[in-house]
C-alpha cells in the first residue's frame, strides 16, 4: 500500500498561488497511492464549514477528484483550522480523523497527529488550545454572523503574531520528554507530525532501548513537502533536507 502524507499548507485566499501548487500536486498523485493522509492546517484560518471562501473551490473540487479516483483521503485538523468539521469532509468524500489516529506500516506501529500537543513548553499555547477546543465555545462560534467570525480570529491571528516575536525557537519546539511519553504510553515505534514546520526523520531510543522513530513533515510555502510510504520504507521529500530526502527503511 502507497500512502501520501503532508501537513500545514496553510491555503490563504490571498494566497492563489499556493492553491495552484497544491491542486496541481494533489492531480499528479492519481492512480500513484492508495492513500492520501493531509494532517492539519490546510488553511491558514477556517471559519465554519458553511462559509468556505470562493478562492477554495478549486482546492475543494481536487479533493473531489482524489476520493472520486477511489483513493482514500483522509484530513486532520490542526491549530489553524480546528474548526474543519464532518461537514466539509463529507463534502469532498474524506474521513475526518482524530487526533492520536494509530495505523500501521506494514508490522510496525505508528501514531499520526497534528503535533501541537508535543510543544508543551509553548505555556500559552496550551492555555489557549484548551479554551479554543471548547465543545460550548465552538458551538457558539459558529453561530455567529460571518463578520463577527472573521473579526475574532483577525483578532486572534494578529495576537498570535505578536506573541510569537518573543519566543524562542525552543519553546515552539516539541518537548522530548512529551514524544517519549506518547511513544511509550501509546506502545508505537513511528511517530508522525506536522505542525513545527521542521521537516527531519528523528531516531529515538525508548527506556527500554526500543529503537523508534518521530517524522516531521514540513510545511508548504513556495515549495511542497510530502511523505511517500509503503511496508518496506517511509521517504520523506523536502527541500530543506541536505539531499532533497530523508529515507527511513523498515526491517
Amino acid at each position: 500500500m502507497r500512502r501520501l502524507f503532508i501537513s500545514d499548507l496553510h491555503l490563504s485566499p490571498a494566497r492563489p498561488e499556493l492553491t495552484r501548487l497544491a491542486c496541481d500536486f494533489l492531480d499528479a498523485q492519481l492512480g500513484q497511492v492508495d492513500e492520501i493522509y493531509i494532517l492539519g492546517d490546510i488553511f491558514n484560518t477556517w471559519l465554519g464549514d458553511d462559509l468556505v471562501p470562493a478562492e477554495f473551490r478549486p482546492f475543494v473540487s481536487t479533493l473531489q477528484n482524489v476520493s472520486a479516483s477511489g483513493i482514500n483521503l483522509f484530513l486532520m485538523v490542526g491549530n489553524r483550522d480546528f474548526m474543519l468539521g464532518h461537514d466539509f469532509a463529507s463534502e469532498v468524500g474524506a474521513t475526518l480523523l482524530k487526533d492520536n489516529h494509530r495505523i500501521n506500516y506494514g508490522n510496525h506501529p505508528a501514531l499520526l497527529i497534528h503535533g501541537d500537543t508535543l510543544c508543551l513548553d509553548d505555556i500559552s499555547y496550551q492555555r489557549y488550545r484548551k479554551v479554543v477546543r471548547n465543545r460550548l465555545l465552538q458551538w457558539c462560534f459558529l453561530r455567529l454572523p460571518a463578520r463577527f467570525r472573521q473579526n475574532i480570529s483577525d483578532r486572534i491571528i494578529a495576537k498570535s503574531k505578536q506573541k510569537k516575536q518573543h519566543k524562542t525557537a525552543m519553546i515552539m519546539d516539541v518537548n522530548q520528554a512529551e514524544v517519549r511519553s506518547v511513544i511509550e504510553s501509546n506502545q508505537i515505534e513511528i511517530l508522525v507530525h506536522g505542525h513545527t514546520h521542521r521537516p527531519a526523520i528523528h531516531q529515538l531510543q525508548t527506556e527500554n532501548g526500543h529503537q523508534t522513530y518521530r517524522v516531521v513533515l514540513g510545511d508548504w510555502d513556495n515549495n511542497i513537502s510530502y511523505l511517500l510510504a509503503d511496508d518496506q520504507q517511509l521517504t520523506l521529500h523536502d527541500h530543506r533536507l541536505d539531499s532533497g530526502s530523508q529515507t527511513l527503511r523498515l526491517t
